[in-house]
């Protein structure tokens, strides 16, 4: 078998967002970029089971849309332990045209898992694992939290309320996974991100798609009003605080 990781090339989710002056796009300026933490976990449960021997996972691939900026961002997806990576030579405008893109790069190739996170940690959009299961003609499972390879047939764990749900599907298909798919991000080693330089990167040239939405405008939330601070004593002012401006009782 062999597995497909889909990875965003995101801000790490300590950055001061900024906008540019027509507040159209990020200033990517100062910005550290990193693996989505989602496409991460989605990337260490597929190095697990590669690991394990008896689950025939014979390579991981890791898939991104993405300019030749985000290349740092795949080569550590290549020293974390993925085999080889495909960049498709764009700039991923929108869902639709990013799951586009990915679909007829998987076309041409032969992957039996292809995995995604359940959303990127920038737009929250969740919509790409959806559409890419959608343009293959393939099964789609979403919200993973636990996925293995019992007698060479995928077996899938879904939270849902009051339990969980076990679910067998053949191959090929897509997982939308989420928090839980793995305990930790594995973490690359040393020569881990020495042989990442030698990993090969194919680079395929994106086909004519047309995006479906278009970013109009960003704009920030209005900042958190000053904290006030009622005295024990006065109930009365706490309760037309509460109901007058927080409007919670």
């Amino acid at each position: 078998m062999k597995i497909l990781v889909c990875i965003s090339n995101v801000p790490d989710t300590t950055t001061k967002v900024k906008f540019t002056p027509d507040s159209k796009a990020l200033d990517a300026n100062g910005i550290q970029w990193v693996i989505n933490p989602w496409d991460e976990l989605s990337l260490t449960r597929a190095l697990e089971l590669k690991d394990n021997p008896a689950s025939g996972i014979q390579s991981v691939t890791v898939g991104h849309v993405g300019t030749s900026g985000s290349e740092p961002t795949i080569r550590k997806a290549l020293a974390i332990g993925a085999d080889d990576a495909i960049r498709i030579n764009a700039e991923p405008s929108d869902a639709y045209f990013t799951a586009f893109q990915l679909a007829e790069v998987i076309k041409k190739n032969s992957f039996d898992i292809i995995l995604c996170g359940i959303e990127s940690s920038d737009y929250n959009g969740s919509m790409v694992g959806g559409m890419l299961a959608e343009l293959l003609g393939i099964s789609s499972v979403s919200a993973i939290s636990s996925l293995n390879i019992e007698n060479g047939m995928p077996v899938i764990i879904r939270e849902i309320d009051g339990g969980k749900e076990i679910v067998n599907v053949p191959t090929p298909f897509v997982a939308i996974v989420q928090k839980g798919i793995a305990k930790e991000p594995r973490i690359a080693s040393m020569r881990g991100i020495m042989t990442a330089r030698t990993k090969p990167i194919k680079v395929s040239e994106p086909v004519a798609a047309e995006p479906l939405t278009e970013v109009v405008t960003f704009e920030k939330p209005q900042p958190r009003a000053a904290c006030k601070f009622v005295d024990a004593e006065n109930v009365h002012q706490l309760i037309e605080l509460l109901q007058n401006e927080a409007k919670v009782i």
